[in-house]
């Protein structure tokens, strides 16, 4: 019987140590679950958050993509007008191509700009990189016609700039996409070469020939030590078929020239057609 009570009060005295034990274990386990609630929120958000840039980024890579493609139709546009060029008709379509440029600049490259400007536009370069470089090799092919000379990156950033916000960080033509562009002006020069000389115009396609093969010396310089450099090391190889192209019909001219047989109507004193009435053809 005096044992019975001893556990008894043995046990009364070990009840409020496990209770206590077994409340703090309940407040522990109630902390844990408050702190694993209050991150899964928060991992929540985040995400949340994460979704919503991702959603957007690719909304605006969609509208840059949209706008790019209307840069490289329109930009197209600029180039087969100039390539309508003639002796008889040059300042008429120089004037009508300048104009036309100035349109795309002013609606098509504004929107890509508002688009991108103050942004990481870096990131979405692969979606505009197609219709900026259509859009330099258009310009440059206007500059070349009109003045024989070379439009450089820092005159045509400088024409986007009024485009921009001045609180914003500017959108710039890389130097990349500029060279790029560079690279496909020389295909279209080799076609415009070719053109002249069917006409008669063999000063001018003798000048596109020495401009082409000044463009293609200095890249040839530059492009071993460009860091993405493949899409140019293959337009380099497309350059290069150009500039034997337009060299051959030039040279197959200069040197074969002799052989052809003068005009109806020619006043070279060695044409045994001296004095025939001109005829058109």
């Amino acid at each position: 019987m005096l044992k019975l009570q001893r556990l008894s009060l043995r046990m009364m005295a070990l009840k409020p140590q496990r209770l206590h034990n077994i409340a703090e274990t309940t407040s522990q386990s109630v902390a844990k679950r408050v702190r694993t609630m209050t991150t899964e929120s928060s991992m929540k958000d985040a995400f949340a958050k994460y979704t919503d840039y991702l959603n957007d980024l690719n909304e605006k890579r969609e509208r840059v993509v949209k706008a790019s493609r209307d840069i490289t139709i329109n930009s197209k546009k600029v180039i087969f007008q100039v390539h309508r060029i003639s002796k008889h008709n040059k300042e008429e379509v120089l004037q009508k191509a300048e104009k036309d440029l100035a349109t795309v600049t002013d609606q098509y490259i504004s929107r890509l700009v508002r688009e991108l400007q103050g942004t990481d536009f870096w990131k979405l370069r692969r979606a505009y990189s197609p219709g900026v470089q259509e859009y330099v090799e258009a310009a440059t092919f206007c500059k070349f016609c009109r003045t024989g000379t070379l439009l450089n990156l820092d005159e045509m950033n400088a024409t986007l700039l009024p485009l921009s916000d001045p609180s914003l960080e500017p959108l710039q033509i890389n130097v990349l996409d500029y060279l790029l562009g560079l690279a496909d002006l020389t295909g279209e020069l080799m076609r415009l070469a070719i053109g002249r000389i069917s006409d008669g115009e063999l000063d001018f396609a003798k000048k596109i020939c020495e401009f082409v093969r000044e463009i293609y010396r200095e890249l040839t310089l530059v492009v071993p030590f460009m860091d993405d450099s493949h899409d140019m090391k293959t337009k380099m190889d497309t350059m290069l078929q150009s500039v034997m192209k337009i060299e051959n019909a030039c040279f197959g001219v200069h040197v074969r020239g002799s052989e052809y047989m003068p005009l109806l109507g020619s006043d070279d004193p060695t044409s045994f057609l001296l004095g025939v009435p001109d005829v058109e053809i």
